[in-house]
């Protein structure tokens, strides 16, 4: 498989405190990778030692199947657009101004303008002054920037951080299509699962630095998978059932609190309640959170599945 972002034994320490911790990342062609992690998990800061912000440790950083060094950096970040913390732009100026400062710093024409804005869906903003701007429409005309030139790679730091519910639909749907509309492979990074879970089909983990998972998100979403509410009409009628499938339910209310299951084997329990009259009007699965699924993993990892 060929790997768009590729590091190996990627380290960064601050005054003897390690920030990031062998980071082996492989983020395929053309996918929409999540880079999850708490806030302080080491996620800016990898993504920063990727684009050449940060100088590493240790280990070694591989875009585009080339190594990064300071002899290949510029080539490399030519073919990357970036939006790292907060989007940059001077907020006197018009969108418009502003992507012909970055056309000119990267050497792109004029006309690419077009193309961007018409990709963020800023056209018809474009001669407003960006102070102007609701933190999305900022948001995207960091992306407009980022993408001026065509990257092959894009790569957002928190890109929905802030943002109203509306807002980030919208930043959700804009960087779904990124890999159709504009061929760039794109690393995304959030603290929130929920938030990206949508839109990414590979994804990582992060935590003290440390890789917990990496990847496709079907995969991690076995990890995600919590409890089971049942809610039956006559309880006692499926009790002998549950027993049958080795099930202690935990009372809850009118419902029973299940331990997680596989699809296949729900399905054939709900079955076999419904023919027994005991009345299924209800399945409910609970997911996990975030520090739940670093747990989950965390333990797997050392030989105890959780949940």
């Amino acid at each position: 498989m060929q790997y768009v972002i590729e590091t190996k034994r990627l380290c960064k320490t601050y005054g003897g405190r390690t920030v990031v911790h062998n980071l082996d990342l492989h983020v395929p062609q053309g996918c929409v990778y999540g880079f999850i992690g708490p806030n302080g998990a080491g996620k800016s800061t990898s993504m920063k030692m990727l684009l050449g912000l940060v100088h590493p440790t240790a280990g070694s950083v591989a875009l585009l199947g080339r190594t990064l060094t300071e002899r290949t950096r510029l080539e490399l970040l030519r073919q990357t657009g970036s939006l790292i913390e907060s989007p940059s732009g001077y907020l006197h100026l018009t969108a418009q101004e502003n992507l012909e400062i970055v056309a000119d710093l990267k050497g792109v024409p004029y006309k690419d303008i077009d193309r961007v804005l018409e990709i963020v869906h800023l056209q018809a903003d474009r001669k407003r002054k960006v102070g102007q701007y609701s933190l999305g429409m900022k948001q995207r005309l960091g992306i407009a920037m980022a993408l001026l030139g065509s990257p092959r790679l894009l790569i957002l730091d928190e890109p929905t951080n802030g943002l109203d519910p509306a807002g980030i639909q919208e930043m959700r749907a804009l960087i779904h299509d990124m890999p159709d509309a504009c061929g760039a492979t794109v690393l995304i990074s959030s603290h929130l699962l929920g938030e990206i879970e949508q839109i990414v089909s590979q994804v990582g983990i992060i935590n003290h630095g440390q890789l917990l998972f990496e990847g496709p998100l079907a995969e991690l979403q076995r990890h995600s998978r919590g409890n089971v509410v049942l809610r039956l009409l006559a309880p006692d009628r499926g009790a002998a059932v549950l027993r049958r499938y080795g099930l202690t339910p935990q009372p809850a209310d009118n419902s029973c609190l299940l331990p997680t299951m596989e699809d296949a084997r729900l399905a054939a329990l709900v079955q076999d309640l419904a023919a027994e009259g005991a009345g299924v009007v209800g399945v409910e699965r609970q997911t996990k959170n975030l520090e739940e699924i670093f747990l989950s993993l965390t333990n797997t990892q050392t030989g105890k599945e959780v949940g």
